[in-house]
């Protein structure tokens, strides 16, 4: 009887095709093509099961006595062994992620070695995760078990990601596949923080480096591609070809923030081979510590400086580098700072080398959308005439700028007497809206001086800038960063929209040249969340129409504009607004092609 079903299953295992069903028969273990074969040929069914468990139970002659002691005890056999297998299983993946960490050359021998008798049963789930511990202590697999991962959903599935990593090296589109939906979600959050209305806490600007890439995204990313430079390497594409397809700079946030993440975790395989990494690093350091002392100015231009003939297209990804938005915050958030530096001490624009540089970094960063979609490695040359022409312009601005704080804090009787020779107040010099138009570095840095005028709450210095802001090269201003920065900044201005004369500059001057895209009008919506009931009733209706959605706004922009328009119906209902004679606001609302029906009809 016991001999009998041996050479059965021995016939049914040469036979068998390698690597299916459960595999057991592969490995010379009675399984279910075995058991069913005996049943279905005997002629006591009930004699053939106690055969079975009898050949295949636990073989220690100690133990056979205590089972009827278990049956008694009301334990099932599954049960039992079910438990010792879990028992037993654990004991060998702890063995397995031992020899892990052994010589190589003992190692390999006997991962190799237990991968060839394991992996037939790689399909049996109690058995799958000790063949997934063999697998992943396992530098190099071979491709046959690789091939049998990728082909069935459920192995690959259940494959750890130091297996997967060896499957994506030679799968580019399937690593595409498990790559694509992190990038979506990761520039899902970042336009969430963007747009965010319910929380005036939570600006984009205001997380440190390390914070951000500490990130969800980041992170699986960096695990993902663990010490690889060729995932690395495709990742990077993906984001150059992503930036080119969309525009979006988040993307070259990403790249920035993923190599820093891989820098934070030492992975030298990569950092060291990455032409952009001390680049990067150092530009990190110092965003960091919101200052740029000369050694690190001299570290940067040095980087610039020594790229070498046929090293060109690193210039790609350094201007991706540059491109970040939180890179572009620093650069010119430091560049007014100098201005205001020079300004105390006067100095000259052109005799700043640290200030030169930061104007450098800023033209490279905002070429490198055309840099890279016409693959022509070059960094831009800066106007000179930004230094000598534009900039003593905008440092007029800020002088008058202080001239009317320094004016405004005079005795009253010493203000009527005060010699006022100069007239803070007028329009922008020529200067400055000419070159805003030719010049992104000079529209960056004008609309950085906006953010500075509204931080320090100065309504004349903000409404003089903010007249001249549409007028900006590539429509600069319209940007999503630098929007939700300004309308957090005027926010606290709230009593400033009761005057007509700041409403007309900030919207028919200003927004509403912008009112065409989806984003301008999600960053109103957000302004008048707050702002509204400071609102002339006549202005308020106005801009509702104005803003009011057609179907070419995707769905979010529908949504946020009704609930704006419930918020705002609430607030009436509770503070009645006495009503005013509707203004007939100029030429800016006659080109706005979107009038409906009145907000609150």
């Amino acid at each position: 009887m016991k001999k009998k079903p041996r050479n059965k299953f021995r016939i049914m295992a040469q036979s068998t095709p390698k690597f299916t069903g459960t595999g057991l028969e592969e490995v010379h273990i009675p399984g279910q093509a075995y058991l069913r074969e005996a049943l279905t040929s005997c002629t006591d069914p009930l004699k053939a099961i106690e055969s079975f468990q009898l050949e295949n139970g636990v073989l220690l002659p100690s133990l056979r006595p205590m089972l009827p002691l278990l049956d008694l005890h009301g334990v099932r056999r599954l049960d039992f062994h079910t438990s010792l297998m879990e028992e037993l299983r654990e004991k060998l993946i702890t063995h397995i992620n031992e020899l892990g960490q052994k010589d190589p050359r003992e190692r390999d021998k006997k991962l190799k070695e237990l991968l060839i008798k394991s992996f037939p049963v790689v399909r049996v789930k109690a058995l799958r995760p000790v063949v997934m511990a063999i697998l992943r202590n396992t530098p190099h697999i071979d491709d046959k078990y690789l091939r049998i991962l990728v082909r069935d959903r459920e192995l690959y599935a259940d494959t750890d990601t130091e297996v997967k990593r060896q499957i994506w090296r030679d799968n580019q589109s399937l690593f595409g596949d498990e790559v694509s939906p992190l990038l979506s979600q990761y520039i899902r959050e970042k336009e969430h923080v963007l747009f965010d209305h319910t929380n005036l806490n939570n600006l984009f600007f205001h997380p440190s480096p390390k914070v951000r890439r500490q990130g969800e995204v980041v992170q699986k990313l960096a695990n993902m591609i663990g010490n690889s430079v060729k995932l690395y390497d495709m990742v990077l594409q993906f984001l150059r070809t992503l930036f080119l397809r969309t525009r979006n700079v988040h993307y070259c946030t990403l790249r920035a923030e993923l190599l820093m993440a891989l820098h934070d975790l030492e992975v030298q395989e990569i950092i060291s081979v990455d032409p952009c990494h001390k680049f990067t690093w150092c530009l990190d350091a110092c965003i960091r510590e919101k200052n740029v002392d000369i050694k690190r100015s001299r570290e940067l231009q040095g980087f610039l400086d020594n790229i070498k003939r046929g090293q060109e297209q690193v210039l790609g990804d350094l201007s991706m580098t540059l491109c970040d938005p939180y890179a572009i915050n620093f650069l010119a958030t430091s560049a007014i700072k100098i201005l205001q530096h020079l300004i105390n001490n006067e100095g000259l624009p052109r005799d700043n080398t640290i200030l030169i540089l930061l104007l450098r970094m800023l033209a490279l960063g905002l070429s490198a959308w055309v840099m890279i979609d016409s693959q022509d490695f070059k960094e831009p040359k800066l106007d000179s005439q930004v230094v000598t022409k534009f900039l003593p312009a905008l440092m007029s601005l800020i002088v008058d700028d202080q001239c009317r704080s320094l004016h405004s804090k005079l005795p009253p009787d010493e203000r009527e007497s005060a010699l006022t020779t100069i007239e803070h107040s007028g329009p922008a010099p020529d200067a400055v809206e000419a070159y805003i138009q030719e010049s992104s570095v000079a529209s960056i840095l004008a609309m950085y001086y906006t953010l500075n005028t509204a931080r320090q709450k100065d309504r004349v210095g903000v409404l003089r800038v903010l007249a001249i802001l549409s007028s900006c090269k590539d429509d600069r201003a319209y940007e999503d960063p630098f929007l939700h920065s300004l309308i957090a900044l005027l926010i606290p201005m709230a009593e400033e929209f009761t005057t007509e004369d700041f409403c007309t500059t900030l919207f028919d001057e200003f927004l509403f040249a912008g009112l065409t895209r989806d984003n301008v009008t999600r960053h109103m919506i957000k302004l008048l969340w707050y702002v509204h009931n400071k609102l002339p009733t006549g202005r308020l209706s106005s801009l509702m129409k104005a803003m009011q959605p057609t179907t070419g706004h995707n769905e979010t922009v529908h949504k946020l504009y009704e609930t704006l328009q419930e918020r705002i119906g609430a607030s009436l209902q509770e503070c009645p607004i006495a009503e005013q004679p509707e203004i007939d606001y100029d030429s800016p609302l006659k080109s706005v092609p979107t009038p409906g029906p009145h907000y609150m009809q």
